[in-house]
């Protein structure tokens, strides 16, 4: 499960750094994001807050090789980009999509990675039968 597990370092670094900007620069991040909706500090700093403690999450997973909890991290981020999709049709925010992107791309990154890994211990599990 080497690939999955540095796939994830994409995911921690986006929640590490995301959450310390909405956290920090609420409305820096804002622009950045190209939202067009009307957001209270409060409410975007809680959300930063919120992200950064799952990237601390994350990067306890990655550190302490969490095999099983990789999977998961998919399901977690499927509920999340079906939200996002929702959340863009009904209110039309830019961002949502900018968001859609950012875990889309580490989506497809881990969905990816771990099907290699896991074809990968087959191919051994393989190897290690004709050798019997």
């Amino acid at each position: 499960m080497h690939k999955t597990r540095l796939s994830l370092f994409y995911l921690a670094g986006y929640l590490l750094i995301g959450g310390t900007g909405f956290l920090v620069v609420p409305q820096t991040m804002l622009n950045l994001f190209l939202s067009n909706g009307d957001y209270s500090d409060v409410m975007v700093r809680f959300v930063g807050l919120l992200l950064l403690a799952l990237g601390i999450l994350v990067v306890q997973i990655i550190r302490v090789r969490a095999l099983p909890i990789y999977p998961a991290t998919l399901i977690v981020r499927t509920v999340i980009l079906v939200g996002l999709l929702i959340f863009f049709v009904v209110y039309r925010d830019p961002m949502m999509m900018v968001l859609f992107g950012i875990v889309g791309i580490g989506f497809a990154l881990t969905l990816t990675c771990l099907m290699l890994d896991r074809r990968s211990v087959y191919d051994d599990l393989d190897f290690m039968d004709g050798g019997l």
